[in-house]
C-alpha cells in the first residue's frame, strides 16, 4: 500500500528508509540526519510502499519540485521485495503528485550500470539527456541524466478556428466543371 509521508509517523519511517539505503546503497547510503534534512525540506514531496500485514517500509520515493520541474531525488525497494512492481508503483505515483503540483517534467540521475532501473524509467516514458562523469561517489561510477514531459508545452504558434483578425471567414473552392460555383 502507497501512503505519503504525512501519513506516517516520521521516526519511524526515517529508520526504516535509513536501514534501507544502507542495504541499497552502501558506502553512498544518505545517513539518518541527511535524510531528517531531506524530508523536512521544502518542496518534497515522498511516499512509501508498506506492507499491509506486516506494516514494514518496503519501498520508498520522493521528488522535489521547483516550480518548473520536479527532480527525482531518490527511490529504492527492499532488496527481498525487488521485482515485484513496487518501484513501479512508487514512480507511477510520484508522476501523478508532480503533474497535479503543475510540474512541466521530471528529471532524474541513474547510475549507467544499474540496468534494472534504467529499463523501470524507460518504460515510464524517460530518455537520457546526458551523461555525468563520476557523480556517483565514493565509487566514481558515472550517471546518466534522464527526463520525461509530464505536462504537454506548445512549441511555436497554436492553430486557431478563425483567422487573424478574429473572424471565421469560409473560403470557396471552385468547381472547374461549374465555373464559379462554390462548393
Amino acid at each position: 500500500m502507497l501512503i505519503a509521508l504525512e501519513d506516517l509517523d516520521r521516526d519511524t519511517v526515517v529508520g526504516a528508509f535509513a536501514a534501507l539505503e544502507a542495504e541499497l546503497f552502501g558506502k553512498g547510503a544518505w545517513s539518518e540526519n541527511a535524510i531528517r534534512q531531506e524530508l523536512d525540506a521544502p518542496a518534497r514531496t515522498y511516499v512509501f510502499d508498506v506492507d499491509d500485514a506486516t506494516k514494514t517500509i518496503r519501498g520508498y520515493a520522493g521528488f522535489w519540485y521547483d516550480g518548473d520541474d520536479a527532480e527525482l531525488m531518490t527511490i529504492g525497494v527492499d532488496k527481498a521485495h525487488q521485482r515485484q512492481g513496487i518501484a513501479a508503483a512508487l514512480l507511477g505515483r510520484l508522476l501523478q503528485d508532480a503533474e497535479r503540483q503543475g510540474a512541466r517534467r521530471m528529471l532524474l540521475e541513474v547510475r549507467v550500470d544499474n540496468d534494472p532501473a534504467i529499463a523501470l524509467y524507460q518504460r515510464f516514458g524517460f530518455t537520457v539527456m546526458g551523461r555525468r562523469k563520476r557523480y556517483y561517489q565514493p565509487e566514481g561510477i558515472d550517471a546518466y541524466t534522464m527526463s520525461v514531459d509530464i505536462q504537454p508545452h506548445v512549441m511555436g504558434f497554436q492553430a486557431s478556428d478563425g483567422d487573424a483578425d478574429g473572424t471565421n471567414h469560409q473560403h470557396e473552392t471552385i468547381n472547374h466543371d461549374n465555373e464559379g460555383a462554390a462548393q
